[in-house]
């Protein structure tokens, strides 16, 4: 399975959105980084995506954006592909 990291906080509901649409891809397995509670790593976010806002998604080292952008490649076929390489 792939390494999917999505940087999050607490009471996020495109965090839930997008932890349902992967769930539904069979992915069994999160890193879950919560900015919320570690304030640096919101920095470490920004940094590495230009957001920011939650969530923020990588599967493996590809940064795939936020909630919407994974529901389009998910509408696209696209996100299929990425979780199956």
């Amino acid at each position: 399975m792939k390494n999917i990291v999505m940087y999050t906080s607490d009471r996020c509901p495109y965090c839930v959105m997008a932890e349902r649409l992967l769930a539904s891809k069979g992915v069994q397995s999160i890193h879950k980084v919560r900015v919320d509670l570690e304030p640096e790593r919101r920095q470490e976010m920004v940094a590495r995506t230009g957001r920011r806002t939650v969530p923020q998604i990588f599967i493996e080292n590809r940064h795939v954006g936020g909630f919407q952008e994974l529901a389009a490649l998910n509408h696209e076929g696209e996100l299929d592909r990425l979780l199956g390489d």
